[in-house]
């Protein structure tokens, strides 16, 4: 027998109590029924009419937007950016909250994930629950921050303008100025020409240097436009059969700046995307390490070499640094960037496969940033059998974190301190660093 197709309620509309946010940028409601709603453009406490974006009749959960505001919370602003809302960009989640209450809501999650994944209170990891403004960002409400020095226009293929995605779709959100968007890339003036073809246009605006750089996705057999944009750039394009990038003038990298040293990142290459992010990290890591001269230190996703270069700067000659990171164009860079320290090595490869044949049996200090899914059980339990003084964990999704210090437990260490730092303003995103030391130290 046939099982009966369930009905779509995308458009069906509910007015609910709007209660504590959830990880992801929305906040959690309940239908008279008791179905759950993810709904985005709402602040906890508020009483909206919410209207289903995505779910059907017995799902577990609904997606919705909030359309209409019948009783709004202290902490809601009118969005400043003229796209935001329900139907548009979905690249900022929290347009329509004070920066403050951005933070504060951003500090629920964290604490909440915790809580549910590793069993900790935020006094049990060292944190007071302060989510802190990177430098630069503390702007009043209804203003944004413009920070963001790498953004990824889609295209529309209709009219070949340039736009962000709308929230889970591939419809493009046309634009004439992204508000989050750096002044750097600004200027380039990505969304005032035509870029038919093109699949996607990247603008990248380095931190510490002029070096401006483009890169270009072009549909199947498109053939590449001739960019003039309104200053100086280099220009990639992403290749249609290998997916690597190629070089069309100028340029193969971009240079960045932080710590004192200058960081050469390939095209494509990661590094973060606030300028102030990656001496803020650098800081927040080195403070809770406590580096000494002549220890042994492990750089685990190292990327580009961040990491790895503050730690060879200050453990001196005598120590030593093994850098592991699986992105080959990345480890070219990092090897470049760390070539004038001897002891300093970058090995290429996953984690999980490189650390063990390293014949690595205890190290002093661990940094690891993981990708936003995290390190994993197996690796973690790897790394705690090391016996490392302390460990650094970097982290862009806190419920990873929060999975990965439940393993870590496991492994026994403990957290000693945990800062979370809002380096995504507007969006649902933060930044963390956990320090970890084996659990019997200092008890």
């Amino acid at each position: 027998m046939q099982a009966q197709e369930k009905k779509s309620l995308v458009g069906v509309e509910y007015e609910v109590e709007i209660g504590p946010v959830a990880h992801g940028g929305h906040c959690i409601a309940r239908t008279d029924e008791g179905q759950v709603l993810f709904v985005r453009h709402a602040l906890p406490g508020e009483r909206v009419v919410a209207r289903v974006t995505e779910g059907e009749e017995g799902a577990r959960f609904l997606r919705a937007d909030a359309v209409e505001i019948l009783e709004a919370s202290k902490d809601r602003v009118e969005a400043p950016c003229p796209f935001a809302g329900p139907g548009r960009c979905g690249g900022c989640d929290w347009q329509h909250a004070k920066p403050g209450a951005q933070r504060r809501l951003k500090g629920e999650v964290v604490a909440e994930q915790l809580q549910r994944l590793a069993g900790l209170t935020p006094e049990e990891a060292g944190w007071d629950g302060t989510v802190m403004p990177a430098e630069g960002d503390k702007v009043p409400a209804g203003q944004v921050p413009s920070w963001r020095t790498r953004v990824q226009y889609a295209v529309d293929p209709g009219t070949g303008q340039a736009g962000l995605r709308k929230h889970r779709s591939h419809e493009v959100q046309v634009i004439d100025h992204c508000m989050i968007a750096a002044e750097g890339v600004s200027e380039l003036g990505v969304e005032r020409r035509d870029w038919s073809g093109m699949e996607s246009v990247e603008a990248i605006a380095a931190t510490g240097s002029q070096d401006r750089q483009v890169i270009l996705t072009p549909r199947e057999g498109a053939r590449l436009p001739i960019v003039e944009l309104d200053r100086p750039v280099s220009v990639m394009r992403v290749g249609e059969k290998d997916g690597g990038v190629h070089r069309v003038h100028g340029r193969p990298f971009v240079r960045e700046r932080a710590d004192g040293r200058t960081y050469r990142v390939g095209s494509g290459g990661f590094w973060q995307v606030h300028p102030k992010a990656a001496d803020t990290l650098v800081t927040a890591v080195m403070q809770g390490l406590l580096p000494r001269k002549g220890e042994t230190a492990l750089d685990l996703y190292c990327g580009v070499g961040l990491f790895a270069g503050a730690l060879a700067d200050r453990l001196g000659d005598e120590g030593a640094v093994l850098g592991i990171e699986s992105g080959k164009r990345a480890v070219e860079d990092a090897r470049h960037n760390l070539d004038g320290f001897d002891r300093v090595r970058i090995e290429q490869g996953k984690v999980e496969a490189v650390l063990p044949r390293t014949g690595i049996t205890e190290v002093d200090l661990i940094v690891l940033d993981p990708p936003r899914a995290g390190a994993g059980r197996r690796t973690v339990s790897h790394l705690a059998s090391l016996g490392a003084r302390r460990v650094a964990y970097v982290a862009c999704d806190p419920a990873a974190l929060a999975r990965d210090i439940a393993y870590f437990r496991e492994g026994g260490y403990r957290v000693r301190t945990l800062r979370v730092f809002d380096l995504f303003p507007m969006t649902h995103h933060v930044e963390c660093v956990a320090i970890l030391e084996p659990a019997g130290k200092g008890l």
